[in-house]
């Protein structure tokens, strides 16, 4: 299957190099010098990454072929695609790659349903689930052990101990989430609060 890892960013110096933001935990796997990665739009790919290194906390790329910031500034919001074998796992097992988490039902421990898991949102300080409500109405969860107690992935659920506010009609609604954070990961996702790349994996 097909999974974004990354999204091309804007150029950096004048030899070709771009910055990427980056949606996967585990880049040094999926953007890797060597690999090879479809686009979206298909027409700016496939692209060959040929040199990969970090600068002041930023991945930079250069693809082969594109020589000049003309190039890699043509490359800007290009969304970089992996092929992903989906039976794939992450080796922590306390990591998910998001297409295993979406759709998943979302209950409280006493087996109350709260909803269903429709987005994965990657922030720099940790993951949220984006639940969709029976009432059509969206809660964010933050994917945190002390929240998110388990997942069942044979069942499709994940099991919740919200703290009050979170999710009773005193919870802020999500509807606005994009002012917070509008972008799509399709990374992995982790309940380490501090290991929280972009995106579903891959």
């Amino acid at each position: 299957m097909q999974l974004v890892v990354a999204r091309v960013g804007r150029a950096h110096g004048i030899k070709g190099e771009v910055t990427v933001e980056v949606r996967t935990d585990e880049p040094e796997l999926r953007l890797a010098p060597g690999a090879v990665l479809a686009t979206d739009p298909a027409s700016a790919g496939p692209l060959t990454i040929e040199t990969g290194r970090v600068h002041s906390g930023r991945l930079l790329l250069r693809f082969a072929g594109v020589r000049d910031r003309n190039g890699a500034e043509a490359l800007r919001n290009t969304l970089l695609i992996a092929e992903v074998d989906p039976d794939d796992k992450p080796e922590d097992p306390d990591e998910y790659y998001d297409h295993q988490l979406m759709d998943l039902d979302v209950v409280l421990e006493d087996g109350t349903e709260v909803g269903r898991i429709t987005e994965i949102s990657h922030l720099p300080s940790q993951d949220l689930f984006v639940v969709e409500r029976a009432d059509g109405t969206e809660v964010l969860i933050p994917f945190v052990e002390e929240i998110v107690v388990d997942i069942d992935l044979e069942k499709q659920r994940a099991v919740i101990d919200p703290p009050p506010g979170l999710i009773d009609d005193r919870a802020e609604i999500a509807s606005s989430r994009d002012d917070e954070n509008s972008s799509r990961d399709t990374g992995n996702s982790s309940k380490d609060a501090e290991n929280t790349s972009a995106g579903d994996e891959a």
